[in-house]
């Protein structure tokens, strides 16, 4: 299949790995892209520049395809080295990175200059705009149904990408509820170049989190998220454990007195207990409402061809069925 999104990356099929914290490690990322799509290694997951460097030299060692380095752009008095992140980038002979969180213009010159497309993930087609503006060279447009960070409009993807779709000129991908032919299939018809997909990539074989980060997305309805942190206005979708329940309690007993240092405890440092240990209950972790649509564990292979194959009837046979003769 050949989208903006192919052409500009040099991948085989519009489905990008979205970059997740302790999830994008470079088997994941090489697994993707050996299937075709576009995987993502996280960069901030990795302690230091120099680790990001040795990641993405173990991730050139296992697939000679296009692979992405996700950068969060955090608001921190304590900032990562992100200058240093982006020459491990750029050494790595990485072309592409997936942008998020703040404005990344102040980094856009140095990618720019070694060449490297940047895809910038928005909630909004306001901050789209914004993204394209300032000079990326493509957006995911995350919609209120994604896992981790959905923004504070509210706004889901039969909306948000049709909207996305008027105002830009750049390509875009969906991000948020997506898993699968259908997906695909939907998000090319509102617009999308290609979709980008979170959740789903972690209950795949290769992606190398515990057993029981899978199971439980297995096991997950759409009914079995939960917005957390929505007073700080830094809401994140979770999949409902004693920790979201715990942090939720807190947010209706203190109200607007919450503070950020009142909840540290189950969002904090949280995901090598949860992602690694498989300890379920260590905290809150980022899992989209498409957890309903997850059923089983796939090789990364396996979901690609299938989506693929699928995406192709669904079109040729059910859609091309439906015009009147």
């Amino acid at each position: 299949m050949k989208t903006r999104i192919t052409e500009l990356f040099g991948i085989e099929h519009p489905i990008i790995q979205g970059g997740m914290h302790y999830v994008g490690f470079a088997e994941l990322a090489a697994a993707v892209s050996n299937a075709g799509g576009l995987g993502i290694i996280t960069g901030l997951t990795q302690k230091s520049a120099d680790d990001l460097a040795k990641e993405i030299a173990k991730c050139n060692g296992l697939t000679d395809k296009p692979f992405g380095v996700n950068l969060t752009f955090l608001p921190s008095l304590t900032a990562p080295d992100y200058p240093a992140y982006i020459e491990a980038i750029i050494d790595g002979g990485v072309k592409i990175v997936e942008t998020a969180g703040r404005n990344p213009a102040e980094h856009l010159p140095r990618l720019k200059e070694a060449g490297i497309k940047v895809i910038h993930k928005c909630t909004s087609v306001r901050h789209s705009l914004k993204a394209e503006q300032i000079g990326c060279d493509a957006v995911s447009v995350d919609g209120f149904e994604c896992g981790g960070h959905p923004g504070e409009d509210d706004i889901p993807n039969m909306i948000l990408l049709p909207r996305a779709a008027e105002e830009l000129k750049i390509p875009f991908v969906a991000s948020g509820g997506m898993a699968d032919a259908r997906s695909l299939v939907a998000a090319l018809a509102m617009g999308a170049d290609g979709m980008n997909m979170g959740t789903r990539f972690i209950a795949t074989k290769e992606a190398p989190v515990h057993e029981r980060v899978k199971q439980a997305i297995v096991a997950a309805s759409e009914l079995d998220t939960r917005l957390v942190m929505r007073p700080l206005r830094n809401t994140e979708r979770v999949l409902n454990n004693a920790a979201a329940e715990s942090l939720l309690a807190k947010e209706k007993r203190l109200g607007d007195a919450l503070e950020f240092k009142d909840i540290i405890e189950e969002v904090a440092g949280v995901y090598p207990k949860i992602m690694l240990d498989g300890d379920m209950d260590a905290g809150v972790w980022s899992c989209g409402m498409v957890a309903g649509l997850i059923h089983d564990i796939p090789t990364c292979q396996e979901l690609i061809d299938r989506i693929m194959s699928e995406a192709d009837s669904l079109i040729r046979e059910r859609l091309e069925g439906m015009r009147a003769a």
